[in-house]
């Protein structure tokens, strides 16, 4: 199966997570996940990463710590995710060497090129769609990624919203990784081991 997501963890891990991630990982079509907390102290954050690293190496996907690059160097995590709030982005590319750093650039050409320049590894834009992990999020349009395909030699992940229903036009116009979150950590329907199969 090709491996086509950028999974995101929910907001809050539960004593339960491990377990769906184990099996969500186990589906073959994840190449990143991104463990993005909010309001935590570093030592918890240090101990979940250790679980998770464990179960992202099983299954031969990368592990990245989002915004903050010096604990992903500490921790050894293999990249780290910045929001254009998190920089300095050269600091983090010199402090990371030769990990992965990705840069959130939203629907601007301009963020995106100054990405390039620091040596970042993939451009993400969005927000595409609603999205319940960041309602109030700006919102990009498919011209950015055709813009993106043709003049960025990076990969591009796309965010926000994205479900079942609308990820094929985001692959089919430039991206190469839809980021997703809400549809499988929160659906309503669907349990995340069943949820992550609806992305082939």
């Amino acid at each position: 199966m090709r491996k086509l997501v950028y999974l995101i963890s929910p907001n809050k891990i539960n004593k339960n997570f491990y377990y769906n991630l184990d099996k969500v990982l186990s589906q073959k079509n994840v190449k990143f996940f991104q463990l993005r907390l909010k309001n935590i102290s570093v030592v918890k954050l240090k101990k979940i990463s250790k679980k998770i690293k464990v179960i992202t190496s099983k299954h031969d996907v990368k592990f990245i710590l989002n915004d903050n690059f010096n604990l992903a160097y500490k921790i050894k995590a293999d990249g780290c995710h910045m929001g254009q709030m998190d920089g300095p982005f050269k600091i983090a590319r010199k402090k990371l060497k030769n990990k992965i750093l990705g840069i959130t650039c939203h629907n601007s050409k301009h963020l995106a090129l100054e990405a390039v320049n620091t040596k970042a590894d993939y451009i993400a834009f969005g927000s595409f769609f609603k999205s319940k992990l960041k309602p109030s999020a700006k919102r990009a349009n498919l011209n950015i990624l055709q813009w993106g395909k043709k003049n960025i030699k990076k990969p591009i992940v796309v965010i926000g919203g994205i479900n079942n229903l609308n990820y094929k036009k985001l692959l089919a116009n430039g991206a190469k990784y839809i980021a997703l979150s809400s549809f499988i950590w929160d659906n309503p329907k669907l349990k995340p081991e069943f949820a992550i199969r609806m992305f082939k």
